[in-house]
């Protein structure tokens, strides 16, 4: 997908999306800014599993709820979604009922080797990286944050909302990404 984009690239992630995206950013000149959001910042041998159990906090995982699946070689494997009932409260606490019980019906499954894989890389350590922490993050929480944005020394934004502060705060995800781009103009 990047190699479709011509000129300077802002890359914005959300969750486990920082993982991805920091692979993806990896050794692309056009990338000029990561931004995650609410997000993880692994370095190299590094995963999921091994950032959430850094700090206390995170309460996501205890409302996990496995399901098998078959992967294309015909083994099984595990994937996660969240328990509806508790969706709500450890998700999207700062989103109104309605939506986030649309959301909690319509959530994507998660294979849990996402969680358990490593990182094989770290963009941040090279592309100038913002951090917005949703400061009431169940999944995420604001402490581990803080220590992921240190130790990348990223640009810290904080923000009183949950996980879903995509959909809680999307004027403050804009307005950060939006201050990335700015700043990495060329």
């Amino acid at each position: 997908m990047l190699a479709t984009i011509e000129g300077p690239v802002v890359l914005a992630g959300h969750s486990y999306g920082g993982h991805v995206m920091s692979h993806a950013a990896e050794g692309n000149p056009d990338v000029t800014a990561l931004v995650y959001v609410a997000s993880f910042l692994a370095e190299p041998g590094e995963s999921l599993v091994d950032l959430v159990e850094k700090f206390p906090g995170a309460r996501l995982g205890g409302a996990a709820q496995p399901s098998p699946y078959t992967t294309p070689d015909g083994t099984t494997a595990t994937e996660l979604t969240i328990d509806p009932a508790q969706f709500h409260e450890l998700f999207a606490a700062d989103v109104d009922t309605t939506t986030a019980a649309h959301m909690a019906a319509t959530q994507r499954p998660l294979a849990l080797s996402a969680f358990q894989a490593p990182a094989s890389t770290a963009a941040w350590r090279s592309i100038p990286s913002w951090v917005l922490s949703a400061t009431k993050d169940e999944a995420i929480p604001a402490d581990l944050s803080r220590f992921m944005a240190e130790r990348a020394d990223a640009k810290l934004v904080e923000v009183d909302a949950s996980h879903a502060v995509t959909v809680s705060r999307p004027d403050v995800v804009t307005a950060t990404i939006l201050e990335a781009a700015q700043a990495t103009t060329r």
